[in-house]
């Protein structure tokens, strides 16, 4: 126990030396880092939170079916209950329909326009909500095939647009966040191989006196390390911080668009793993970044 207390406590004392040694490369390490992880972290929540979008707009998408004159909603609606794609469905009748829309044009007399009409001119209708938003163009056929239906009417638009703007938007974040890794793991090579040249006399030294090469040159593959991890942290204040003013933007808007506040709130497992998947490529990036600069003398 004593011994490890003693090979920490070394560990330790050589990454803080190390690091102060940096000087203003080590801020250039960090910041590099951090920018990566910001962009990383904001592209990933986005991807969520669209998703969560298409979803929510997804399963609240009905498809209305207008049915044939003659043919009642109610005949139809045993068969529609057991298509697998369906999660809920409303019947509406054209007498129903007939009365709103008289009462929206405000008319109050029914009966009289029923007759100036020779009858009701409408049909019943069914909306049919489909249990996810993939499902919906499916769903769609299947019941503009049923016999008895005269029209299938749904709003497929949105739902793509979203769909390809989250497509488009991995893309792009793809594409930023490997140019960033490759320059934030050369500015970590290149302040890491400063450190060590700095030191060049005191690893000579250890060498000297038996000291093994992992012992050498395991103190900057902490401090790699350790510029992943703050450039984790910072960035990850800063996404918080974007995230909660986004939120108390949202919450000042009109009721018609609350949607966007609820789509933008992540779940618990979410919130979760976005600090971890920012923690864990800032340490991948600072160790890989450490392990090309101090090969380099290792294998001298």
């Amino acid at each position: 126990m004593l011994q490890f207390l003693t090979k920490s406590d070394y560990l330790l004392r050589e990454t803080l030396l190390g690091l102060k040694r940096g000087g203003w490369m080590n801020w250039a390490a960090i910041s590099t880092v951090t920018v990566l992880l910001f962009l990383f972290g904001v592209s990933l929540q986005s991807s969520w939170q669209l998703e969560s979008l298409l979803n929510q707009f997804g399963s609240q998408l009905e498809v209305s079916v207008y049915l044939e004159t003659g043919v009642q909603a109610d005949t139809l609606k045993p068969l529609i209950e057991t298509m697998p794609e369906v999660s809920g469905l409303a019947t509406t009748s054209k007498e129903q329909a007939w009365e709103a829309l008289v009462k929206d044009m405000g008319v109050s007399d029914i009966r009289g326009a029923t007759q100036q009409l020779n009858g009701n001119p409408l049909v019943d209708e069914v909306k049919v909500r489909a249990r996810a938003s993939e499902e919906v163009p499916v769903l769609a056929e299947k019941l503009a095939a049923m016999q008895g239906v005269d029209e299938v009417q749904y709003v497929d638009e949105a739902v793509q647009r979203i769909a390809q703007l989250n497509q488009g938007l991995n893309w792009v974040s793809f594409g930023v966040t490997a140019i960033l890794t490759l320059t934030a793991i050369a500015v970590i090579t290149t302040t890491i191989r400063l450190i060590v040249m700095a030191r060049r006399r005191e690893i000579e030294v250890m060498q000297l006196v038996g000291a093994t090469t992992t012992w050498i040159y395991l103190p900057f593959i902490l401090q790699g390390i350790a510029f992943g991890i703050a450039g984790a942290m910072i960035s990850w204040s800063l996404i918080a911080g974007v995230q909660q003013f986004v939120s108390s933007l949202l919450a000042q808007q009109p009721e018609f668009i609350q949607f966007l506040r609820n789509g933008a709130d992540l779940t618990r497992q979410q919130t979760l793993l976005l600090p971890l998947a920012l923690l864990i490529l800032g340490s991948t990036v600072g160790l890989m970044g450490s392990l090309f600069a101090v090969r380099r003398f290792a294998l001298r």
